[in-house]
């Protein structure tokens, strides 16, 4: 009988979608400096760079499952907590920052419908800058049991596309995979006006698995 854990242990490490454009280029360079290397101390200088970039780049555009969850909200990207802001309408907004190092593929926080994805374009400022408000990105907005939800992915100073999984109109299960940001940025999640924050500033937070409701 298979150990079902052995298995996935075993399994190659799944890739984020829209990662093929930045990912498979990087994987043919190194793959070639690697064929070319052999007899050359020149060429195998070269293949050391061009097969560390294609390492990152996959541990970069990593996708590892998550959950269960557990809780209305569940925090909607990897990283650190940067700020937690009361907003002139009640409701609450979470702006996770997310560095390199961390996954960048986006989950939702709660199970509903697509009711509006918009994409603004703008500038590429550092994610951690207050300028970054003026920032590319996409806005998300869910209909939840729990009422009106909106996600917004920024675009950070490394970043020139942020690729949603999603369209209007479409249902979405709590923690399942929205989108990807490609390179370091940032995501707000805002809570529904009388849903107090879980989380504080300056916590490291898991995309599908840290609760960011308060009971």
């Amino acid at each position: 009988m298979t150990d079902p854990d052995r298995s996935a242990a075993s399994s190659p490490p799944r890739m984020a979608r829209g990662s093929a454009p930045w990912l498979v280029p990087a994987c043919v360079v190194a793959g070639a400096a690697v064929l070319a290397a052999p007899g050359s101390r020149t060429r195998t200088a070269l293949a050391v760079p061009a097969v560390g970039l294609a390492a990152g780049m996959a541990w970069f555009f990593r996708d590892p499952d998550r959950g269960p969850a557990s809780g209305r909200l569940i925090s909607a990207a990897d990283g650190v907590v940067q700020s937690i802001d009361a907003q002139p309408d009640g409701r609450t907004r979470v702006a996770v920052f997310m560095n390199p190092l961390n996954v960048h593929v986006n989950r939702a926080p709660a199970a509903g419908v697509v009711t509006r994805v918009e994409h603004r374009p703008g500038g590429f400022r550092p994610a951690f800058d207050k300028d970054s408000e003026r920032n590319e990105r996409v806005i998300w907005t869910f209909e939840t049991e729990i009422g009106e939800i909106t996600v917004v992915q920024i675009a950070g100073a490394m970043v020139r596309r942020i690729v949603p999984y999603f369209a209007e109109g479409q249902k979405v299960e709590q923690g399942e995979r929205i989108g990807l940001i490609r390179f370091g940025s940032r995501v707000d999640v805002y809570l529904p006006a009388g849903i107090a924050p879980a989380v504080e500033v300056g916590q490291k937070v898991r995309a599908g698995e840290t609760r960011l409701d308060r009971d």
